[in-house]
Order: structure tokens, then C-alpha cells, then sequence
């Protein structure tokens, strides 16, 4: 049987607070507008349905899956939308929900490809902000946390598509996944 390890950099109750912060000022920042909230899949799932909760107004709800991480843990440096969007966000507040934002090139490669579709407005919110690794300037308008340059997994972060399912965030120990 496989074990699930890692050593936790954020808790499931530190979580818990920050994103209902994140929800309250989310909720009045937004409040009268025609809102679309739009996750990026598969990473920012954890995170998108809590926040999504913890958000008061009434609201559209969408996804994109991207592909920018090859099987290991480096970027590869490229963008791929594997999926598009259901909804018309055109003339609409438009949400975008990250998982991390570390290079930075998936982030403002999704805000231009929405911002073509021509939204009322487009802020991006992440769960995650690891500022030591942005290649590129991005915008991010919510942040839920800034850590350091450690790989993380859990709440919906992965590693070789495994861990997404811890409760809480850890960094990923490389070696402890050879043992």
C-alpha cells in the first residue's frame, strides 16, 4: 500500500479561515455584478468548491483544464488548453480561480485567452502565490498564501497526479517518494 507523506505548510484550519476571508471580501467586491466564477482544473478543484461556498452572491460557475506540467516537477514552460469555457463571459465579472501561481505563464496565458472573450472584468484569484518563482508579471488580485519555493502538494495539488486528495498543503519530501 501506498503511503501519503509530505510535511504541512498550510493546515486544513488555516485554510478554512483564509478562505472564508477570501469569500467575505470576494462577496462584496462582486456583489450586483454578473458574476462567473471560473476554475482551473484539475489542481484548483479543493479550493473552488470551498470558495465557492464561502461566496454570498448569486453566481455562474465554469472550468478550464490547462496542461502545463509534464509528469516530473518542472514546467515545461508551455500552455495547453485542453477544455474551454460553457459559459458566454462576455459583458460579465469574470473570476479566474487558480491553485498556485509560481512561474506565472499559465496565469497570464488563461487571462489572455479570456480576456478576448471581451468579460465586463477579469481578476484572478490563487490559493497559492510563490513569488520567488514568477518568470512573468501577473496580476493577482486574491491571494490566499505566499510560501516559499517548495513544492507542494495536497488539497488538490499534485505530484505525478497523486496527493491531490490530502486535507491540508505539504511540501513535497523527493525522497521520501523513492523509499
Amino acid at each position: 500500500m501506498e503511503r501519503i507523506f509530505g510535511r504541512p505548510i498550510v493546515t486544513q484550519e488555516q485554510m478554512r479561515a483564509r478562505i472564508r476571508e477570501l469569500g467575505k471580501q470576494i462577496t462584496i467586491d462582486y456583489a450586483g455584478k454578473d458574476f462567473v466564477l471560473v476554475g482551473v482544473l484539475k489542481g484548483a478543484y479543493a479550493f473552488y468548491a470551498d470558495l465557492a461556498r464561502q461566496i454570498r452572491i448569486p453566481m455562474r460557475v465554469d472550468f478550464l483544464m490547462v496542461k502545463s506540467y509534464g509528469s516530473g516537477s518542472k514546467t515545461s514552460g508551455k500552455v495547453k488548453m485542453v477544455t474551454e469555457l460553457t459559459e458566454d463571459i462576455k459583458g460579465k465579472d469574470v473570476l479566474l480561480v487558480e491553485d498556485i501561481v509560481d512561474s506565472g505563464l499559465t496565469a497570464q496565458y488563461l487571462f489572455k485567452a479570456l480576456e478576448k472573450k471581451k468579460p465586463q472584468s477579469l481578476k484572478v484569484c490563487t490559493l497559492l502565490s510563490k513569488q520567488d518563482r514568477r518568470v512573468t508579471d501577473v496580476t493577482i488580485d486574491y491571494v490566499g498564501f505566499k510560501i516559499p519555493n517548495k513544492y507542494v502538494i495536497g488539497y488538490g495539488l499534485d505530484y505525478q497526479q497523486k496527493y491531490r486528495n490530502l486535507p491540508y498543503l505539504a511540501v513535497l519530501d523527493v525522497e521520501e517518494d523513492r523509499a
